[in-house]
């Protein structure tokens, strides 16, 4: 897990994800790329957009350049490598692709200025389509014990078994690791492909003991027996597939996915 790359945006939760990404550089000797995206370059000719969006262009290149500089004093004191790059579009399309060239994204749990509650349409979509695993950091978070122990969701899915091989770097370094699976009750012809105890084999294939953890539904969300596993246990991160269902379905209607972004209490280590 040598590239890192995190979300740059000026918001209250950046100093959380910068400080994470560097305690994850340093743990694994890696090097940090900052992608903050700007709506539109400054030298775009012609007002295409309407005077009032033109307004807006020296502010936002304005508002990019003293995060930048920001960056840099702060960086400055540190021990670890690092680049900065800018990329005019949608945040979500800089992060994408830039993951091509990851091994992890850094980024926040909430939509910069959205009501908190509301499930980060940005960190969905780099979960579904990123070509990298994605690390959601809680508000507030700014510090990440790779040491500590960790839980990973399994559900045999395809989706799980893909978080569980990218997760690797973390689970090598964790403490203890709980193989946590909710008994779902699922229609008939929806099981997935390999049962509970393929990812404890895998584990064990590299040397590594884990602890199956079978978490009764009872009639609960799924997301929020995990989180609550995870919080008994001490870890300090959840690992889990994303979007594992139907996906169109989840996307539009819900589920495990958006319910675990709804409420990111522990950095959630997510990959679909």
């Amino acid at each position: 897990m040598k590239a890192i790359t995190v979300h740059a945006f000026d918001d209250d939760s950046f100093e959380g994800r910068l400080q994470v990404g560097l305690g994850l550089a340093r743990a694994f000797g890696g090097h940090v790329t900052f992608v903050n995206a700007i709506p539109i370059e400054a030298s775009v000719p012609g007002d295409f957009y309407g005077a009032a969006f033109a307004a807006m262009v020296p502010v936002w290149r304005e508002a990019a350049d003293r995060l930048r500089a920001k960056t840099e004093a702060d960086m400055s004191n540190e021990d670890v490598p690092w680049n900065w790059v800018e990329f005019a579009g949608a945040s979500v399309t800089g992060l994408l692709r830039h993951s091509a060239i990851s091994d992890l994204l850094v980024v926040g749990a909430h939509e910069p200025q959205i009501d908190a509650r509301v499930p980060s349409t940005t960190v969905g979509d780099l979960a579904l389509h990123a070509r990298c695993p994605v690390l959601v950091v809680p508000d507030g978070q700014d510090i990440i014990d790779v040491g500590a122990p960790l839980l990973v969701g399994w559900d045999g899915s395809a989706e799980a078994s893909r978080a569980l091989r990218t997760a690797m770097p973390l689970i090598q370094r964790a403490s203890r690791v709980f193989l946590a699976s909710v008994q779902e009750n699922r229609a008939a012809g929806d099981d997935y492909d390999l049962p509970p105890l393929a990812g404890a084999e895998y584990l064990s294939r590299h040397g590594i003991e884990c602890e199956i953890v079978e978490l009764p539904q009872a009639g609960r969300k799924v997301a929020d027996i995990l989180r609550d596993a995870a919080q008994q246990r001490g870890c300090s991160m959840i690992v889990m597939g994303a979007y594992g269902h139907w996906r169109l379905a989840e996307r539009v209607f819900g589920g495990a996915t958006r319910d675990m972004l709804r409420d990111v209490r522990v950095p959630l280590f997510m990959t679909h």
